[in-house]
This record gives C-alpha cells, sequence and structure tokens, in this order.
C-alpha cells in the first residue's frame, strides 16, 4: 500500500507526533484532515523541540504538507504558528505548505462563544475555548466563512450578517457584548493577503499526486475516544477523528486511507472531563504522569493518568480499521514491579468486553484487570525487539493479542530514532 493513515486509538496524547515525523521521512505528502488548533504535536530532534497544532508535522522534514477541508482553520493562530516555527530555523512558505481552499475559518466569535459557554457549563466538557466546536456548528449549519470567501469580499459580507444573526441571541444569552462585525470584516480584509497565498483545491492536488504514485501520510489529530459519533459523548470533540474521516476530511476518497496505523501509548492517559475507567489515583499514577511528562501539548493541563485499557483499544481498532499500532512511551513503565491491564467491565451485575455507549454505563465501568509481572531494566532508547527485557517482550505480546491487532513499531523514548521497526506500514 502507498499510503498510510495515522490515527491515535485512545484519548489522544499517544505520541503521534514522533511517529508521523518518523513516517515523514519516508513519505511524500503528509496531510492533516480534521480538527483545529485544540490538537497539539510535540517533536523533538536533537536539542530542538517543535509544538505544533495546525501545521502537519511534514513541514519538519520539508515534506509536502495540506491542511485539509476537515480541519477548522484559525487563521491568526496558523499565522502565528508559522511564525513560531520559522523562529525555530524552518521555511514555511507556499511550496511546502497547502492550505485547502474549502477549510472552513475559526473566527473571534467562536471563541468568544466557546469559552463563554465553558464557563457557563454545570458540567464543564473540557474544551480548549479556541472556537473548533462553534466553528464546526457554523460549517454544518451553512453559516461558516471558508478560505475561498476571502476573495469574494460580497460573500463576506452576507455570511457575517447570517452569522451575527445567529450568533447574537446566544451573546446576549451568555451576558456578552454585541459583536462588532464590521470590525471582524477590517480584521479578515487584513489577514486575507497573509493566508491566501497558502490556498489550494487540495482534493486535486492529492489526486494528482495518487495518479503519480506518491506516497501520502494522513495525519490525525487528538483520539478515536474523543470522536464526535465513537467517543465519550458528550465529553468528546468536535470532529470526527477515526480513519474514515481522512476521506472527507481530504477529499481524497476512502481508497486513499492505505494502512491504518493506530498510535497507542503502553498505559492510558486523558485530558480533560469525562469516563476514565482505568484511572489511577494512587502514587503509581502520579507515577506514570511525572515519568511519562504528561502534560497537554496545546493547553498545559496535567492528563489524568490510568493502566493499559485493552478494551478500549480493541474497540479503537475495529471502529478505525486499524491494521497495526505503534506502541509509544513503553519506557515510562521501566521500573513498576507489577503492570496492570484492563480484558473487561463490571456494570451492575453484568460483565461487558466493550465499552458501552451510555455515559452512565461508561462512568459506571469498574475496570477487570490482569497482572502481568514488571521489569526492573532500562528500555530507554531501544531500537530492536531483541534489546527489551523479556518482561516487556510479554508486555508487548499479551497487548497485541488483546487488541487483536500486530505491534508494528515500537517507541522507546521522545527522540525521532529511538523506535523498533516491526513492520513498515508503507510496505505493509
Amino acid at each position: 500500500m502507498a499510503n498510510v493513515t495515522v490515527v491515535g486509538a485512545q484519548w489522544g496524547d499517544e505520541g503521534k507526533g514522533k511517529i508521523v515525523d518518523w513516517l515523514s521521512n519516508r513519505a511524500d505528502v503528509v496531510v492533516r484532515f480534521q480538527g483545529g488548533h485544540n490538537a497539539g504535536h510535540t517533536l523533538v530532534v536533537g536539542n530542538t523541540v517543535y509544538k505544533l497544532s495546525l501545521l502537519p508535522l511534514g513541514v519538519v522534514q520539508g515534506k509536502r504538507s495540506i491542511i485539509g477541508n476537515g480541519v477548522v482553520v484559525d487563521p491568526w493562530a496558523l499565522l502565528a504558528e508559522i511564525g513560531r516555527i520559522e523562529a525555530q530555523g524552518l521555511t514555511i512558505d507556499p511550496a511546502l505548505l497547502g492550505l485547502a481552499d474549502n477549510a472552513s475559518l475559526i473566527l473571534p466569535l467562536h471563541r468568544d462563544l466557546d469559552q463563554a459557554r465553558e464557563a457557563a457549563a454545570l458540567k464543564k466538557i473540557g474544551t480548549t475555548g479556541r472556537g473548533i466546536g462553534p466553528a464546526y456548528e457554523d460549517k454544518v449549519g451553512r453559516r461558516a466563512i471558508r478560505v475561498a470567501d476571502l476573495l469574494d469580499w460580497g460573500a463576506v459580507e452576507a455570511k457575517i450578517e447570517r452569522l451575527l444573526a445567529h450568533h447574537e441571541p446566544l451573546r446576549r444569552g451568555l451576558g456578552l457584548p454585541e459583536f462588532d462585525g464590521a470590525g471582524l470584516l477590517a480584521e479578515l480584509k487584513e489577514v486575507a493577503p497573509k493566508i491566501l497565498p497558502y490556498a489550494v483545491p487540495a482534493w486535486r492536488e492529492l489526486d494528482s499526486f495518487s495518479k503519480a504514485g506518491k506516497r501520502i501520510l494522513f495525519e490525525g489529530a487528538q483520539g478515536a475516544l474523543l470522536d464526535i459519533d465513537h467517543g465519550t459523548y458528550p465529553y468528546v470533540t468536535s470532529s470526527n477523528t477515526v480513519a474514515g474521516q481522512s476521506a472527507a476530511g481530504s477529499g481524497m476518497g476512502p481508497h486513499g486511507a492505505g494502512y491504518v496505523l493506530g498510535i497507542v501509548k503502553a498505559y492510558t492517559t486523558r485530558v480533560g472531563e469525562g469516563p476514565f475507567p482505568t484511572e489511577l489515583f494512587d502514587d503509581d499514577g502520579k507515577r506514570l504522569g511525572e515519568r511519562g511528562h504528561e502534560f497537554g501539548t496545546v493547553t498545559g493541563r496535567p492528563r489524568r493518568c490510568g493502566w493499559f485499557d485493552a478494551v478500549l483499544v480493541r474497540q479503537s481498532r475495529a471502529i478505525n480499521g486499524i491494521a497495526g499500532i505503534a506502541l509509544t512511551k513503553l519506557d515510562v513503565l521501566d521500573g513498576f514491579k507489577t503492570l496492570k491491564i484492563c480484558v473487561g467491565y463490571k456494570v451492575g451485575d453484568k460483565v461487558l468486553d466493550y465499552f458501552p455507549a451510555g455515559l452512565r454505563d461508561q462512568q459506571a465501568a469498574t475496570p477487570i484487570y490482569e497482572e502481568m509481572e514488571g521489569w526492573q531494566e532500562s528500555t530507554a532508547g531501544a531500537r530492536s525487539f531483541r534489546d527489551l527485557p523479556a518482561a516487556a517482550v510479554k508486555y508487548v505480546r499479551r497487548i497485541e493479542e488483546l487488541i487483536e491487532a500486530p505491534a508494528a513499531l515500537v517507541s522507546t523514548s521522545p527522540e525521532r530514532d529511538d523506535t523498533i521497526l516491526m513492520r513498515d506500514p508503507f510496505q505493509d
């Protein structure tokens, strides 16, 4: 298969950045297909740490990188990110970066609404407050301003009027001041010349790449358990995060996904609110967080930590069509005498081998654990399966059995080259 689609198979923050960067070296094109700048990828290259939110990771490798139509784009955030990355020595120009001309924009009124709703909510979702959810709402409501609209100011003025007709009652209800439509128009006119040079018909470019036999890497954001349909609803993101979205969010079509690689952390973490059956509140959970440096790339919020949940990942394998996994952060488990893996749940008097859809049952799910011997040796920096302790090998093999998918890669540190290749997704 020529193409690879990379998705997070848990609640995000699985270490996709390093794996996508590693695969980018083998790809010709890298495409981001959903989400917004609520997602973040951290990449360590030597002594340099790159933190990307909207830019596909291919920019670090100098590969053609495309922000697809499935992404909602804050143009000011995109320009700020370009500036930060260029300050680190990279050049981001239209020859390197393409922005789908049919992508929808995140506007200041979206940020206002997102933050006001979260502040007023009795039960918070835990959004980043960056306007992603309201921007997707306007996209589905056919009110969105898209990149291509910045070439037609008559269309933009009409769309601002339509947006304000929808948003003003919401703003009044939340105690927000009246929004300045004329000011927004002026801001868009100021930012448009900086954004439009990147605009391309992404679907057409990808079709040409496909016909030419180029290797395309589709880069997902967040994780499958935050998917708007398949995640822990309503504690989810506002887009489809599963591998199937790579088709709609890029314009490539279902045939383009290729090998689906699920990124899986060797334990489990989650940022924000929502059910988390294997969450730990003891010293083991604290140790995972400290050793794994578990803080959100975008928000800096500490991540909740817990044991590996094979039930969730097996479910994620099914809904994504995952062919293989990249198991990350194995080295964080070094030194634990005993490790636990969730193999089922008790919900009342029922035993379940899947994660239920209802929020009440999700919150009531008690993990059924299988214990395994840990290892005292270091796995950090291992680049061959032969370098791993026997107990670590058994742990990886047991995960493969339980989730019903093989490990294609195993990551043993944040460094790019500390990766054990077991199967090349571009060749499988």
